[in-house]
């Protein structure tokens, strides 16, 4: 996809729906130029409010889609935008289930303009089902306590933290925002469920002894819609080593409020049970928290607590950075 994006933020409300957006604003704001959305839209990702044309003027090359509305489909709201985009010179790009091309107005408009049309949710590559064979390299995999709790920016925070140590470290994208941040990788909810875990090991091969794939989870094993594309993750990462993220903020499984966040404890003996078919040495090396609807000192004593609480490093990515996790992998 060619830089510099627009950030499309639709109608949306709530930062936790504009997550590709919020996770290239984070991750990759030199690529960012602004951000662009509807009267009714209050996200507000710290870019400059840009008109489609003024974004044009100052070298905006695609429109991306910042937002994935519940089922991933193309919002009839945002229609006008996008052939206004279009017709501007834009490429556009998305992550969605509903693909751009398959659109019959938005691909007709875009040939007409000479504009690309990216569908990076759905993978272009054929993949065969797992063989469970051991794999040379190590492979360090984040699990959720819920969907949407901080397994990319915990995986993107820990290979940051492992450059700059000069370790050899790799993060692999298995989600669309994820695929936008590092420009490879794919989403694994968009492979048919008996390939998942041979996509995973495509995604991270073979590799040398030292070198360290951080591989970005997807959905939680307690979820009860997304537990199964966890267990293939699981299955194919083959990890060496696990890390529990959560949102300090969370009572109740996302949008299922008949089941509780289950308790740290079983949630990890959960995650080792399963992960162990592939890699019986796997441990947890800590516990990441999303801690920003928390004080500094509720945040630190929240943390304090974990830590106590589990005999883990405990600390928030963004907040406070990874390195404690990092200090207990033994490197």
């Amino acid at each position: 996809m060619q830089p510099p994006y627009l950030l499309f933020l639709g109608a949306e409300t709530h930062i936790g729906n504009a997550k590709t957006g919020a996770g290239l604003a984070h991750w990759r704001s030199e690529l960012c130029i602004g951000q662009h959305k509807l009267p009714e839209g209050t996200i507000d990702l710290g870019l400059e409010e840009l008109e489609l044309a003024t974004a044009v003027s100052r070298g905006a090359k695609t429109l991306v889609i910042g937002v994935a509305p519940h089922g991933g489909s193309i919002n009839d709201s945002w229609l006008p935008v996008i052939f206004k985009a279009l017709e501007c010179g834009l490429n556009i790009a998305a992550g969605l289930h509903e693909r751009l091309n398959d659109h019959p107005k938005i691909s007709c408009i875009a040939k007409q303009y000479n504009c690309q049309l990216y569908d990076v949710r759905q993978p272009t590559e054929k993949f065969s089902v797992a063989s469970g064979d051991k794999r040379s390299g190590k492979r360090l995999l984040t699990v959720g306590s819920d969907c949407a709790v901080g397994k990319k920016y915990s995986a993107l925070a820990i290979e940051k933290e492992m450059r700059a140590r000069n370790i050899n470290a790799d993060y692999r994208a298995t989600g669309q925002t994820g695929v936008f941040i590092s420009g490879g990788g794919f989403s694994i909810d968009a492979v048919v469920a008996d390939f998942i875990s041979g996509a995973v090991e495509t995604l991270s091969p073979d590799n040398d002894d030292e070198h360290w794939d951080i591989v970005e989870g997807q959905g939680s094993l307690f979820h009860p819609s997304y537990a199964a594309v966890t267990v293939g993750l699981i299955h194919g990462t083959q990890p060496d080593v696990l890390v529990l993220c959560h949102d300090a903020s969370r009572t109740c499984i996302q949008d299922t409020p008949n089941y509780p966040i289950v308790e740290f404890s079983e949630c990890m003996d959960g995650y080792l049970a399963i992960a162990r078919l592939t890699n019986k040495n796997v441990y947890f090396a800590g516990i990441c928290v999303n801690t920003s609807m928390l004080s500094d000192k509720e945040a630190q004593e929240y943390l304090e607590n974990l830590e106590s609480k589990y005999q883990l490093p405990c600390c928030d990515p963004v907040r406070n950075g990874v390195s404690n996790i990092v200090d207990n992998l033994g490197l």
